[in-house]
């Protein structure tokens, strides 16, 4: 009796394994197939999530930031090259503002000048044909490796007006002194006062040498 209840329980267990074997495969295709598809929708959130930009993209970035750069790098060039300029016309020993600045004033602080023009002095440089005074003119050279400055400008007094006639040249040391300064008073002598004059010291000239080409 036991036997046979024994083998009665096992057939059923069996039976029962056998019925619910289709609910088993049905769970576990449904579980792979969920898998698949949550593996899918990751792999696209991933993808359009991702900014991934062309080659070609990336090329022209890269080339307007150069340009940029390049842009900046020139203006700044540009700005540096100007800055100079304006420093060493304003500032600089040699420029031909400075030159003409110190040589006026020595005209007019000049004793002989004053008693011939009469103050207050004035200085200017060329005049248009309305008379409007324009900037100094200068001329500069090389003779050698020595640089020379040739200037012209005018002085204008109570009684007279003069012409006066400078050149400068570079010393041993690179800095300019006169090689002559002249000035020539318009009155009915044409008097001719001499600042300076070491024409014979440097190299000699002649009397053209006044004139400014």
């Amino acid at each position: 009796m036991f036997v046979k209840a024994l083998v009665t329980v096992i057939r059923r267990r069996k039976t029962i394994l056998l019925d619910l074997r289709p609910c088993l495969y049905q769970s576990v295709y449904k579980y792979q197939k969920d898998s698949k598809n949550n593996a899918v929708t990751k792999f696209k959130n991933v993808e359009v999530g991702t900014n991934v930009k062309p080659l070609g993209e990336k090329v022209k970035e890269t080339t307007k930031t150069a340009s940029y750069v390049g842009i900046i790098l020139l203006g700044i060039g540009v700005t540096g090259t100007l800055f100079y300029a304006v420093f060493s016309e304003l500032f600089s020993s040699k420029s031909p503002n400075n030159v003409y600045t110190k040589a006026a004033k020595r005209c007019t602080d000049d004793p002989r000048i004053q008693d011939k023009l009469g103050l207050p002095i004035t200085s200017y440089g060329e005049e248009t044909r309305r008379g409007r005074r324009q900037h100094v003119n200068y001329l500069k050279f090389k003779r050698g490796d020595i640089g020379f400055l040739r200037m012209r400008f005018y002085l204008q007094g109570a009684f007279n007006k003069a012409t006066v006639h400078l050149e400068m040249q570079e010393n041993a040391s690179g800095n300019y002194e006169y090689r002559y300064l002249i000035v020539e008073v318009n009155d009915m002598f044409n008097t001719t006062i001499v600042l300076e004059d070491n024409r014979q010291v440097n190299i000699p000239s002649n009397s053209s040498e006044l004139l400014l080409n």
